[in-house]
């Protein structure tokens, strides 16, 4: 008899448990599941607003990267001109040259940036206690900084390959396997590294001050007017100024990056970034050398970025919306 009520104390005990330890399980497979499903929406999420960004200044970046690794000087009626013949040498698509190799980098460069920030923000979030929340200045600055650097980490050699197909003939490199291939052969795996330093130390501040300039300009926003998210020409405006301030800052490395990658087929010899820019300065001057360009990236960067930032976000809001539709037919 006591054995008997011993027997079901024990059996009710292990049911009683059992549903918790399951109830449990389910909370930590639905948070999993959030995650995962936050991280993919990131990097699809990333990887369009990267695409249509570049896709819309694709032509005005090939100028200015083929004005940055010459000794030319930049103007605005340059700019134009080069434009033009080139429209009229080689056709309407031709302004596009390259962009094959620009999409091959910037679709997996654009998706772990903006993945890789907002894992770094809710990640500093936790850190600081601000966890949902807008991230204080400093924390702010920083992730924008580390997504931008892990980014640059794990795509640069695509970056290398993109602007070798920019400034060279179509005849001396037919696809972007060729330019890896030739420049493995030619110049040695090495190669694909030259201009990491710059392009790192480029990265930090535009990165950095970019995401920093955008979350920021959001939240105040949401202060001032009582509205959680901003309109479509309101996020473009934001993604404008962050563009303009953050490839201000970094525009001198830029340049020095682009020297340094294109060294093999301009007749150069680049060896370090303070060399590099003492010939430049020496050779064009501080501001026709350095900052050669930077009206155009005035032009293209702003619009750029607008686009991204923009294309970024209402993709996520529009994906999050999919979801809750989903979610609420089930």
């Amino acid at each position: 008899m006591g054995s008997g009520v011993q027997e079901r104390r024990a059996s009710l005990t292990q049911e009683e448990v059992l549903p918790r330890a399951s109830s449990s399980q389910s909370d930590v497979n639905s948070e999993g599941l959030r995650h995962t499903r936050s991280i993919l929406n990131s990097l699809f999420s990333g990887a369009l607003a990267g695409a249509v960004a570049k896709t819309a200044v694709a032509p005005l970046d090939r100028t200015k990267i083929i004005f940055q690794v010459s000794s030319a000087r930049f103007s605005a009626k340059e700019a134009y001109r080069l434009i033009y013949r080139t429209y009229l040498q080689d056709g309407f698509f031709s302004l596009w040259r390259g962009n094959s190799a620009t999409m091959v980098r910037v679709i997996p460069y654009a998706a772990i940036q903006f993945c890789a920030h907002e894992q770094y923000k809710r990640l500093l979030g936790g850190y600081y206690g601000f966890q949902g929340k807008a991230l204080p200045p400093l924390p702010r600055l920083l992730a924008g900084a580390m997504a931008g650097t892990t980014a640059a980490m794990l795509t640069y050699p695509l970056d290398m390959v993109r602007a070798r197909m920019a400034v060279t003939p179509k005849e001396m490199y037919s696809n972007i396997l060729h330019v890896f291939v030739r420049i493995s052969r030619e110049e040695g795996l090495k190669t694909l590294y030259r201009g990491f330093t710059p392009t790192i130390l480029g990265v930090v501040p535009y990165a950095g001050l970019s995401f920093f300039t955008y979350e920021t300009l959001k939240k105040s926003h949401a202060e001032q007017s009582g509205r959680p998210q901003p309109y479509s020409y309101e996020r473009l405006a934001f993604g404008a100024c962050a563009g303009l301030i953050g490839q201000s800052a970094s525009y001198p490395l830029d340049v020095v990056r682009r020297r340094m990658q294109t060294a093999g087929v301009t007749g150069h010899t680049y060896g370090t970034i303070l060399g590099t820019m003492r010939e430049i300065v020496s050779e064009e001057g501080l501001v026709r050398g350095l900052y050669k360009g930077l009206s155009m990236n005035w032009v293209k960067g702003p619009v750029a970025v607008g686009i991204s930032f923009t294309t970024f976000d209402l993709t996520q809001i529009l994906l999050r919306k999919l979801h809750q539709l989903g979610y609420t037919a089930r």
